[in-house]
């Protein structure tokens, strides 16, 4: 009887290095201006923003309420395939348009 070498089991090691903190002003990383977006200004009254990748809805809710002075209704976040976070807004008052303007998107 010959004696088979028993196969070990590799488990990769990932090392990942922390995100950084999440602190007021530094959630909102710029607005998207894409024609899609600006038809989402015009139309829902939604602003779009790409954020910082560990950002929380309510933490987006929040810095978009004390930024641009506004009520936010409902916040929606995605992961694009490019690996960046963006964060669609819903404004429940103020208008779109007007932010867009301060922001010199339209």
């Amino acid at each position: 009887m010959v004696n088979k070498p028993i196969a070990k089991k590799v488990v990769a090691k990932t090392f990942t290095r922390p995100l950084p903190h999440v602190s007021e002003g530094n959630i909102l990383l710029y607005p998207i201006t894409t024609e899609r977006a600006i038809a989402m200004i015009e139309l829902e009254n939604k602003l779009v923003f790409v954020v910082a990748p560990n950002a929380t809805k309510p933490q987006i809710k929040k810095e978009v309420e004390r930024l641009f002075k506004v009520k936010v209704g409902a916040v929606n976040t995605k992961i694009t395939v490019k690996g960046l976070k963006q964060a669609y807004v819903r404004l429940k008052e103020g208008k779109a348009d007007d932010i867009a303007a301060a922001l010199k998107i339209v």
